[in-house]
């Protein structure tokens, strides 16, 4: 039997070998930010759930009703799902559909819109869904230094994160306009930042042809969705591949993403962004090599990164190391996330945890 398989206990011994096997670990959450460990209270700077949200007794209450059975186009079309896609139509002006994940909804956006002889640029930092997107694509692709789009003319689409989910910076999306198509992955930003919390770009005053957005972040829930012109809904419900042959959103995750765009509201955008604002001026006053503007915050440690994230966690503080591939070499780190519901108390013990996990 292990000759059967030798090849892939041969690429698992060097995974190790490289110190890159990954492991889950066992985490229950205790409350917005706080979680226990093998016995260990933590408190969590790594959540991409940057209003608190996923812990709300209102969504934890929601999450009931059914599975939906199979595809809707299969299965049906449930209110659940009827009434998250008409508020986040209404929510952002145009007409939005539902998919299972934003990986899928980057898929089913980009195989949909792009066809073969179209031309797409992208930047060279965007997410794996949109690289493995386009890379399902028949277009000839073009990829641009990360933020600096470059060779926008010809092109059919160009495309970006809004907020980028590693480096933590914002891009400055009218420099990727033009008239060319512009998909913008608001994954990071939707709930978390501008009017009414529909991101960076209604933020910055441009309007996509294409958004993509999730549920599962600042919205609390999970799936995802996309945004754009009433002809996209039709293309995307009949065509695209991620919509067409999965399963829909079960009734009671659809039912806590509305009620999660209900609580996601500009006071907790406000808590976000002053916590946001402490821990960066704390880790600068520490030394610590600190990037990105908004609320992820990478500290980048380099060969050092599992240590430092090891010595966090003995202080209480989960923040796992980011290593290479997900980021190139020489640029690992621990990237930390502010959310709402951090005191000013937890902050100040990141920073301080930070700090001696960094002298070692």
């Amino acid at each position: 039997m292990a000759d059967r398989y030798g090849p892939l206990l041969a690429r698992v011994a060097a995974l190790e070998a490289a110190g890159l096997r990954r492991e889950l670990l066992a985490l229950e959450p205790t409350g917005p930010t706080t979680a226990r460990a093998a016995g260990q209270e933590l408190t969590v700077f790594c959540s991409n759930d940057y209003l608190g949200l996923a812990q709300h007794p209102e969504l934890r209450e929601a999450f009931r009703g059914g599975g939906a059975g199979s595809a809707r186009l299969v299965s049906g079309n449930r209110p659940a799902h009827a009434a998250l896609e008409a508020a986040l139509s209404e929510r952002f002006g145009r007409p939005a559909t539902l998919f299972s994940s934003g990986y899928a909804a980057n898929l089913g956006l980009l195989t949909t819109v792009l066809q073969r002889g179209d031309r797409v640029v992208s930047d060279a930092l965007n997410h794996a869904s949109i690289i493995d997107g386009l890379r399902l694509t028949a277009a000839e692709r073009t990829i641009v230094p990360h933020g600096s789009p470059a060779q926008l003319s010809g092109a059919r689409l160009a495309v970006t994160e809004s907020l980028f989910s590693m480096d933590g910076d914002v891009a400055a999306l009218e420099s990727w306009t033009g008239e060319h198509w512009l998909a913008v992955d608001e994954a990071h930003a939707v709930g978390a930042l501008g009017p009414d919390g529909r991101g960076v770009a209604a933020q910055q005053g441009v309007e996509p042809d294409f958004l993509v957005g999730t549920l599962g972040k600042a919205f609390g829930a999970a799936g995802a969705f996309v945004v754009g012109p009433e002809v996209l809904r039709p293309l995307l419900v009949s065509t695209a591949r991620a919509f067409v042959y999965t399963t829909g959103l079960p009734e009671g995750v659809a039912a806590a993403a509305l009620a999660g765009l209900r609580h996601a509201t500009r006071e907790r955008r406000e808590r976000l962004a002053a916590n946001a604002a402490r821990l960066r001026s704390g880790l600068r006053q520490i030394g610590a090599n600190v990037l990105g503007s908004a609320h992820i915050l990478p500290v980048l440690t380099g060969e050092r990164t599992m240590a430092v994230a090891a010595r966090l966690r003995t202080a209480g503080i989960f923040a796992p190391g980011i290593r290479s591939p997900t980021v190139p070499r020489g640029l690992e780190r621990v990237r930390l996330t502010a959310s709402s519901e951090h005191t000013e108390a937890q902050i100040d013990r990141c920073v301080e945890a930070m700090d001696a996990a960094l002298r070692g």
